[in-house]
């Protein structure tokens, strides 16, 4: 294509520079020959293994409150984060039974735990699951 010194190429020329596959943006060209739907569907399904992290707060405020979790409470926490995960929530409180949990949804970790002795106040959160 002949452009002009100090001039822009016309939207005819950009246009016959697209249609001719000539695309030099690199925008529409898979990474490492993988197509972008193939990637993301890959990150998907190993995001979605449904077990939650617990910080290393989580894990103090368990100890220190005498927070022990039984399997099932677990598996509703659980349940509860992908819930919220469902919904579009990214900080959720999460109930259960008389236990409180924040979870940081799009990381799948339990930030805090929080058990009946306590005050209530919870900030920070878009969105509540109750089990």
């Amino acid at each position: 294509m002949n452009i002009p010194v100090n001039q822009f190429p016309s939207i005819e020329q950009m246009t016959q520079q697209l249609t001719a596959g000539k695309n030099t943006t690199g925008i529409n060209k898979p990474l490492n020959g993988t197509p972008f739907s193939e990637i993301l569907k890959n990150k998907q399904a190993t995001g979605e293994t449904g077990e939650l992290k617990f910080s290393k707060h989580a894990n103090e405020r368990l100890a220190s409150r005498n927070i022990d979790l039984t399997d099932d409470q677990l598996e509703r926490l659980e349940n509860g984060a992908k819930k919220a995960s469902e919904k579009g929530i990214s900080e959720s409180l999460v109930m259960v039974d008389n236990l409180a949990f924040i979870v940081s949804v799009k990381n799948n970790t339990v930030i805090t735990a929080v058990n009946d002795g306590e005050d209530k106040v919870f900030t920070n959160i878009d969105g509540a699951v109750i089990m």
